[in-house]
């Protein structure tokens, strides 16, 4: 009758549209997963192509820091030579023929000399530098404390008549490159030494304070200070906020420290007021390796 058919017409109907449903559900599918594996290929040969490029430009970074350590050493050795000369023929001459040279001539001459021995340790401190930068680090505790009271006694039996307390917090460790981490904590307590040496009761500080869940390393003196103007020539390489009639120099050793404490995963900055003392803070994190 009517109601049956229309019955299995209804059934029919839906039936189809099971059949339609699950045919389209079994074609997304696959259209899925293609898409899927394209995308997992894309993403493969994506890194592949970043792999070789990271590579290439570690190969292209080694070779340039190989090229400029090359071109140092060859600087080095090409200026030392004629120094060398400057300074030897200009000791014969105030040695052997002082007595025949007016007062003038005298003073022109130890200009000479100062200028060479002032070129030599600039030369010096630029090898090191070029060294920190490209040596291996090797990872060890370091005992900051111990290390800052030998530098401090060693700064001392130097100028056994000056007036300076230090004082030292004990006990800090850290996981660092011994020898790096000292030639950095030198170059800053030399500072403090060098620019506090015009009080008649110097004061040097090495400790560290607590910040949130980071240790901060400093050292402080009540020396010549600065203007917080400067602040940002601090770091740089051969930049100096002092005259070398005031304060002995050639404005690498702050570059040297700033090296150091990066290759270490760590940050430097400095706050200071002029003739009330400087405080320069660090921190160190995990050392990074090359």
């Amino acid at each position: 009758d009517y109601a049956t058919a229309l019955l299995h017409y209804k059934q029919f109907h839906a039936i189809k549209e099971q059949v339609f449903n699950q045919k389209n559900e079994s074609k997304f599918e696959h259209i899925s997963k293609n898409y899927q594996l394209k995308q997992a290929q894309l993403e493969t040969e994506h890194h592949k192509v970043l792999s070789e490029e990271r590579k290439r430009h570690i190969q292209r970074l080694q070779s340039v820091i190989s090229e400029l350590q090359s071109f140092s050493h060859s600087v080095a050795h090409d200026l030392r030579a004629p120094l060398r000369s400057i300074k030897g023929f200009s000791q014969i001459l105030t040695e052997d023929y002082r007595d025949h040279l007016d007062a003038t001539a005298q003073n022109y001459l130890d200009k000479i000399i100062l200028a060479s021995v002032r070129m030599a340790s600039l030369i010096d401190d630029i090898m090191r530098l070029s060294q920190i930068t490209s040596r291996e680090v090797h990872i060890t505790p370091v005992d900051l404390s111990t290390t800052a009271e030998a530098i401090l006694a060693r700064l001392y039996d130097s100028q056994p008549t000056r007036q300076v307390e230090w004082r030292v917090t004990p006990g800090l460790m850290v996981t660092g490159d011994n020898g790096l981490l000292e030639v950095a904590l030198d170059n800053l307590l030399n500072n403090a030494w060098k620019y506090s040496s015009k009080r008649e009761q110097a004061l040097i500080e090495f400790g560290c304070e607590e910040r949130g869940e980071e240790r901060v390393f400093f050292v402080r003196d009540n020396g010549a200070g600065f203007d917080m103007d400067y602040q940002d020539k601090l770091f740089h390489t051969f930049s100096r906020l002092h005259r070398v009639e005031e304060f002995e120099g050639t404005g690498v050793g702050l570059a040297t420290v700033k090296r150091i404490v990066e290759r270490h995963g760590g940050q430097i900055w400095a706050e200071g007021t002029v003739d009330q003392g400087a405080t320069f803070y660090f921190t160190l994190h995990n050392p990074l390796e090359q």
